[in-house]
């Protein structure tokens, strides 16, 4: 018999190889108990070649937080046309949002939960790719505002925190959705588009709600 050979192929398509062995390990296993043996023998190399390329466990999981971030980031601005209406923009934004974490859980683990739990270095990561959601949420939100004439009755702190409040409904809901069979990418946006838009929506009319005076 003779020796099988390993096929050649450039190192930019070996190292995607890579990253999706350990986005899929990392976020089916968590990256404590993720091995390198284990993503090297996925990904069809020899661990020394998954050194060679990406230096160490921690360099691994950095890298595909990052690739993870970006393709994230990328579908949400890409799904959204800037000339539409502004509750059409948020709802194609949602909904790519939750189409992409429906079809990449195990990236979506990585983000939400194995990120934010080992570390500062890789929250860190997180974090950005998070204040560029949210600033890209906040400027729709402006928009809405300037479309409706409310500009001038919304203030930047207000537009900062509906677009915080937003951003963490979607991450949570997506989490829930990710677990919960049945439920769609369609209908996770129709529920948090229900309940953020309803608000949104008042606020544009200048209906705001405001807390009973309290007494003593």
């Amino acid at each position: 018999m003779g020796t099988v050979k390993t096929k050649r192929m450039p190192r930019a398509v070996r190292e995607q190889q890579m990253l999706d062995a350990a986005v899929r390990t990392f976020g089916q296993r968590g990256y404590m108990a993720a091995s390198m043996d284990e993503i090297a023998e996925l990904a069809g190399v020899s661990k020394p070649l998954v050194y060679l390329y990406l230096n160490s466990k921690d360099d691994l999981f950095t890298a595909c937080i990052r690739r993870e971030a970006s393709a994230l980031t990328e579908a949400v601005r890409t799904g959204v046309d800037r000339e539409l209406p502004a509750d059409r923009q948020l709802w194609d934004g949602l909904r790519a949002f939750f189409t992409y974490t429906a079809e990449h859980p195990d990236g979506w683990s990585v983000l939400h939960l194995q990120a934010r739990t080992h570390g500062e270095r890789f929250a860190s990561e997180v974090a950005a790719m998070r204040e560029e959601i949210v600033a890209f949420v906040t400027q729709l939100i402006v928009a809405a505002a300037r479309a409706a004439h409310r500009d001038p009755d919304l203030a930047e702190s207000e537009v900062a925190g509906l677009a915080e409040a937003l951003v963490g409904a979607a991450e949570s809901l997506a989490a829930w959705a990710n677990a919960t069979p049945g439920v769609t990418a369609r209908q996770a946006a129709a529920t948090l588009m229900n309940f953020a838009w309803a608000g949104l929506g008042n606020l544009m009319e200048g209906e705001h709600w405001t807390p009973p005076v309290m007494t003593e």
